[in-house]
Parts: C-alpha cells; structure tokens; sequence
C-alpha cells in the first residue's frame, strides 16, 4: 500500500514540506540565527523593520506553502516555493548575507559556521519545487495551466 505513494512527486513535497517546516522552529522564536541573518538583510535593504520581522513573513509564507503542497493544488504551492526559495537564493548571493552563516550556541556565540548548508538546502528546495512545477506544466492535467485558464 505504502509503495503506491512512493513517487517523484510526493518525496519531492515531502522533502521541501520537511526543509521548510523544520525552519518554523528558528524563525518562529527569533532565534539567534534568525536574527542575524534576517538583521543583516533588514540593515542592507535599509527596512530595519525586515530585520524585526522577516523571519516572521518569511516563516508564515513557508508555512502557507507547506499547507498548500499537501492539497491538490500542490503544483501552485510548488511555483510558491520557487519564488520563496529564489528570494532565498537571491539574498545569499546579491547581499552581505553570503554563502556561509555562523553557527550559534545557546547563549549567542559564534562557535563556528555552517559550512554553507543553509544555503546549499534553499537549492535543493528551489531545484525539487522547479521539477515539480515543469512536470505539472507538461501534464495533460496540468493544475496550473487550469488555475491560469481561470483567471484569464
């Protein structure tokens, strides 16, 4: 029975649902983390406000996709991702941010860096929401190209 599920399509929901929801915890109590890599973004935009409150808008959005790609309107919630992710991408890239971030003790403290894995799993999560968004679009059934047929 569980073999049926096991496809493409699901472990790849599975594993950004899985990215995504496992952030919740860093965002959603301002952990240190969150505060230094959401500081630096709100300091270099000048929206000091984004420093406050980006991890807040950008867990909420994850979320949103994550309750999203559990539906039947997964292929929506995986454009969401890309969009999310290529954000993602953009700020480690175009920004101060960089590459690799610092990790954390309990206390604060930089005790030593995360050898780029933040970044190196916004890709991953960027590349698998891609696939699951081009296999849609080629899909006789295509959700999205039903959910554009609509508004137009």
């Amino acid at each position: 029975m569980l073999k049926q599920h096991i496809n493409l399509k699901n472990i790849l929901t599975a594993f950004i649902i899985f990215v995504f929801v496992q952030s919740l915890f860093f965002k959603f109590t301002d952990s240190f983390e969150t505060q230094y890599i959401f500081g630096i973004l709100g300091e270099w935009s000048g929206l000091n406000w984004f420093g406050v409150y980006g991890g807040y808008l950008v867990g909420i959005s994850e979320l949103i996709v994550s309750l999203i790609l559990v539906t039947r309107y997964n292929p929506l919630g995986a454009l969401m991702a890309v969009g999310v992710m290529t954000g993602a991408i953009f700020f480690h890239l175009a920004t101060p941010l960089g590459i690799i971030q610092p990790a954390f003790n309990e206390s604060g403290d930089i005790i030593g860096n995360d050898s780029g894995t933040l970044f190196v799993m916004a890709c991953f999560v960027w590349l698998s929401a891609v696939i699951l968004t081009v296999k849609d679009m080629q899909s006789e059934s295509s959700v999205l190209r039903l959910l554009v047929s609509k508004v137009m």
